[in-house]
């Protein structure tokens, strides 16, 4: 399982409304709206690097988002 934190930025206005279709995604546990330079806070799970890669863009891609940063969880390795 890979987690991430998504920020996300939106136009004047539209937070509320992406919020919501951000929450019906597979994989996100938390969507919420918060204050500062950016809009919303996404928690996500997903089973490969590549589903978290293909739900990042298709976020990316909804109608009133500006502009995305991604924190991908760092995964310790036993022999570090």
């Amino acid at each position: 399982m890979v987690s991430a934190c998504i920020l996300i930025r939106t136009e004047k206005g539209k937070y509320a409304d992406v919020v919501k279709r951000i929450k019906m995604f597979k994989g996100v546990k938390r969507a919420f709206p918060v204050l500062g330079r950016y809009d919303i806070v996404v928690d996500l799970e997903a089973e490969s690097f590549e589903k978290l890669g293909n739900t990042i863009l298709r976020i990316g891609q909804l109608s009133g988002v500006v502009f995305t940063e991604t924190m991908v969880e760092v995964i310790k390795s036993e022999e570090a």
